[in-house]
């Protein structure tokens, strides 16, 4: 067995006095971190003994998938993030919780500006050292207090550097997290211990997807049909602060008999082939385009994956996937790298051509995918996250782009323009985006 680090907890002294004007919200209130002796055990074997600092889920086991991810700072935004759904996040920043948990506060638009989603979608948190006295002006509670109030147990005191060695030699694995002693009888014990739920099995995306239709900025000048996967608040944001009119629809939605000027395939947890219906609309939709006026399409991370197989590229696994602030990817048109957010298990493979579809970016560190592009007509997606919340902005353009690029086709389809007139000078270097 693996102990804890014996240090527990930090507490750091609180530096500034709060924000005047911000209250803790009524359900923090009287909600303390509670400490309790914990387990996480690693399908492979290996144990490790932690304190639990989040919810207080005594003889109630979790399981999922056990990643980790690089990023310095974000954990709000990667632990509301909908793609990290049925999996045990991992953090390698060594102190996680010294900044708290900011309002849930919204922007013009309705969408939370702190959070990617309503809730916490990881199914619990592995940590080295938890800040129980967190210090920043925007913070209403501390982090353990979040994870309580949402349900989801959160572990200190592991050390984080061996899981991840064992996840990067090994490939990701399943894990359980097990708070208190065992208290159960032998045939109890038994069970909890063959207890390892596998989130690839789940359909994932309909689960986070949304199950109603949904207008942001209503009255913008063009209309973007967004197949919402597991959309992250920042992606609708990035669209509607650029004039857009975004329906949010369920994955499984039909696409193909609405007129939208674009449309956008977003995000989304777990194994991709899934999500065939997804795949099925986009085809539909992109077999009955013409090189006259077609409708841009764009995707992000799963989206890409999506548009992907609809083009007729296979699917595999990643040994333990890209997850973090600081993955490098080249630009295969413009020869540039870019530092760019990501958060996904799974990748396109692109060793063989598939018919009009070129690679557009790639992975600096392991070579898989990062990008497709159709070879004439405006489809195109990304792996890794442009909108980046918590992360680079290197890629931010991307949605400019594809902004620009419905309005172009939007005006050779309404006649606004001469339908031999070319593309703007931007979109078109990738035909692109």
């Amino acid at each position: 067995m693996i102990q804890a680090a014996s240090r527990g907890s930090r507490s750091l002294a609180t530096l500034v006095a709060d924000h005047p004007t911000l209250k803790p919200s009524a359900v923090a209130k009287g909600i303390s971190d509670i400490f309790l002796p914990a387990t996480l055990k690693l399908q492979s074997g290996e144990t490790f003994k932690a304190t639990s600092f989040g919810a207080p889920l005594v003889n109630s086991p979790i399981s999922g998938e056990v990643v980790f991810t690089t990023s310095v700072v974000g954990y709000p935004e990667s632990m509301t993030d909908p793609s990290y759904r049925g999996q045990i996040l991992v953090f390698t920043q060594p102190l996680v919780g010294n900044y708290g948990v900011p309002a849930p506060s919204r922007d013009e638009f309705g969408l939370l500006k702190h959070f990617e989603s309503e809730g916490i979608q990881v199914k619990g948190i592995i940590v080295n050292d938890y800040a129980a006295k967190y210090s920043h002006w925007n913070a209403i509670e501390s982090l353990g207090q979040w994870c309580a109030r949402h349900n989801v147990p959160a572990l200190s005191g592991v050390d984080t550097r061996q899981v991840v060695t064992l996840l990067r030699e090994r490939g990701t694995t399943l894990g359980r997290i097990t708070i208190g002693g065992d208290k159960g009888d032998a045939a109890a014990a038994a069970v909890v211990e063959s207890f390892y739920e596998d989130p690839s099995k789940t359909n994932l995306i309909a689960e986070v997807s949304t199950k109603t239709h949904t207008i942001y900025n209503y009255g913008g000048d063009v209309r973007i049909g967004l197949i919402d996967c597991g959309v992250k608040h920042n992606i609708i944001r990035h669209l509607t602060k650029r004039g857009a009119q975004v329906h949010v629809v369920p994955w499984d939605y039909d696409l193909s008999s609405d007129n939208f000027d674009g449309i956008f395939i977003s995000n989304g947890p777990g194994n991709p082939l899934h999500a065939t219906k997804t795949v099925e609309t986009l085809r539909k939709i992109m077999s009955a385009e013409n090189n006259k006026a077609p409708t841009p399409v764009f995707g992000i991370c799963m989206g890409n994956q999506i548009m992907g197989m609809a083009a007729g590229f296979p699917i595999y696994k990643l040994p333990y996937g890209n997850r973090g602030h600081n993955q490098p990817a080249l630009n295969l048109v413009t020869g540039k790298c870019v530092i760019t957010s990501q958060n996904h298990g799974y990748a396109l493979q692109d060793s063989a051509p598939v018919q009009d579809w070129l690679p557009y970016f790639r992975n600096a560190n392991d070579g898989s995918n990062e990008g497709i592009r159709h070879s004439s007509l405006p489809y195109s997606a990304v792996q890794f996250h442009p909108e980046a919340m918590g992360g680079p902005q290197d890629t931010e353009y991307l949605f400019q782009d594809f902004i620009d690029q419905v309005r172009h086709y939007k005006a050779r389809r309404t006649g606004t323009i001469a339908a031999a007139a070319d593309a703007p000078a931007r979109a078109s270097a990738s035909v692109s985006i």
